[in-house]
């Protein structure tokens, strides 16, 4: 049986006391998930402060055969990043890798560790007149590696994609302790199997992502938000395909129900109504330019807006007129999980994707099927409807108390995912499967698992890499 403190032993032994924490209570909050729903143990904490460093605790826990669980800012939404409860695995803290190495302003590329938090890699790169066009709520805390990690999405994935496309090279240390260098750079090359795309979305199963090479694009020059009023998701959809059909400045297109506005506007302070007129739903866009000699979004929005509200696509619409009326409009959406939770009590929640085109008929048949299972609860989904990703929530309703999803949530849960999968779609759009979805995955889709772990056993056949994630 492998001995964690033995590990710590060598470590410490290499590198001194300081690379490992030892501390219990300096353990503490990093044994615990983003949301608190998994609590594991650890007798250590390994925070390497390099690739080369990283490469040696690897390989020291490969000989003594101890599990590692790859950290960054702790910001998993399925207990990705919590160690396991036995106590078997220890941390290891790519926090001090926070350096961003590189950003070339003629390339357009930004090499960037693991470690470098995402508000960090904004604001350093606004410096050269560049963006990295990747954001969501926990840019305060989320980190390059573990972004990658998990091929997170966010609101600007409709324009730029997911992670997964931003990503240019990686280096990575595999499960043995050697290194891999993807940061060269390379347009062409067919050399066989991309590691660097396998380590995306791997959840720290295949490795640990010490760098990687990032795309940039020019930084904002001015922006304008528009909400609108729609009758159904097929017209919003609709309306996204009239817009992309004229322009390729549209950045964020964000649907929601009226019954989650009401939500925020009744439980979030200093929130008001975008529109004076009431819709079955709403939809955010956002449209950008990136330069003074462009048309100015504002006009642009109102330009290709204006005939589809003259056809009834659009039932009614407002374009904000300065970058404040453009943050309240972005606050409601933001604020959409928060008000919900005051607002209808206990809900299941579900990070979903279909193909973009079924997503609209997909909502309004889902949450039938769901009220029809459970008589008294409600659903309904909100979020990124332009690249088939939204947050399906099932509320209690009338059907049960504080203790509703204890009793009711598993079933609940198993039925959405169904309904999913019958549907040809994921059920993880963007938070990943860490330990919340294994099972569900397993059960889903036996075959793609088997697929999932002959690769793991290839890379690791020790299995020390995140052990009890994604497979």
């Amino acid at each position: 049986m492998s001995d964690p403190l033995k590990l710590v032993e060598a470590v410490r032994a290499r590198f001194g006391e300081r690379l490992a924490i030892t501390d219990p209570a300096d353990i503490e909050p990093w044994l615990t998930d983003w949301r608190g729903r998994w609590h594991g143990e650890s007798a250590a904490i390994l925070q390497p402060g390099s690739t080369a460093e990283v490469a040696a605790m690897v390989a020291l826990a490969n000989e003594h055969r101890v599990p590692l669980v790859p950290q960054g800012g702790n910001s998993s939404m399925v207990g990705g990043a919590t160690p396991p409860a036995d106590g078997s695995a220890l941390i290891l803290s790519l926090r001090r890798m926070n350096v961003i190495r590189a950003i070339d302003v003629g390339a357009r590329r930004a090499v960037a560790e693991a470690g470098v938090i995402l508000q960090m890699l904004h604001e350093a790169t606004l410096e050269h007149g560049l963006r990295f066009p990747l954001t969501l709520g926990a840019k305060g805390s989320a980190t390059v590696g573990g972004l990658i990690s998990t091929n997170a999405g966010g609101t600007q994935v409709l324009r730029f994609g997911p992670m997964r496309a931003l990503v240019d090279g990686i280096e990575a240390v595999l499960p043995d302790g050697t290194i891999h260098d993807g940061l060269t750079g390379l347009k062409k090359d067919n050399r066989g199997y991309s590691l660097d795309q396998l380590l995306v979305g791997a959840e720290g199963t295949l490795g640990v992502v010490t760098a990687a090479r990032l795309k940039l694009v020019p930084a904002i020059h001015t922006r304008a938000v528009a909400w609108l009023g729609l009758a159904s998701p097929q017209r919003a959809l609709d309306t996204l395909r009239a817009l992309e059909a004229e322009t390729d400045r549209i950045e964020g297109f964000e649907i929601l129900p009226q019954e989650s506005l009401e939500a925020v506007l009744t439980h979030i302070p200093g929130t008001r109504a975008p529109l004076d007129s009431r819709h079955e739903w709403h939809a955010l866009v956002e449209a950008t330019v990136d330069s003074e000699a462009a048309e100015p979004p504002a006009e642009l929005l109102t330009r290709l807006l204006a005939p589809l509200v003259g056809r009834g696509l659009v039932e009614n619409a407002v374009i904000s007129a300065t970058e404040a009326q453009a943050e309240a409009f972005w606050r409601i959406r933001d604020s959409l999980s928060e008000a919900e939770r005051a607002a209808f009590g206990p809900a299941t929640q579900h990070d979903i994707s279909v193909a973009v085109e079924d997503m609209p008929l997909f909502m309004a048949e889902a949450a039938a099927e769901v009220e029809r299972a459970f008589p008294g609860t409600s659903a309904s989904g909100f979020g990124h409807l332009g690249d088939g990703n939204i947050h399906f929530h099932v509320r209690a309703g009338t059907r049960g108390g504080p203790d509703w999803l204890e009793q009711e949530g598993h079933a609940v849960q198993r039925l959405v995912d169904d309904l999913v999968t019958a549907a040809g779609g994921s059920i993880s759009a963007e938070h990943g499967i860490g330990v919340m979805k294994k099972d569900e995955l397993e059960r889903l889709q036996p075959d793609r698992v088997r697929q999932l772990r002959a690769i793991k056993t290839a890379l690791d056949p020790r299995g020390l890499m995140n052990p009890g994630k994604l497979v």
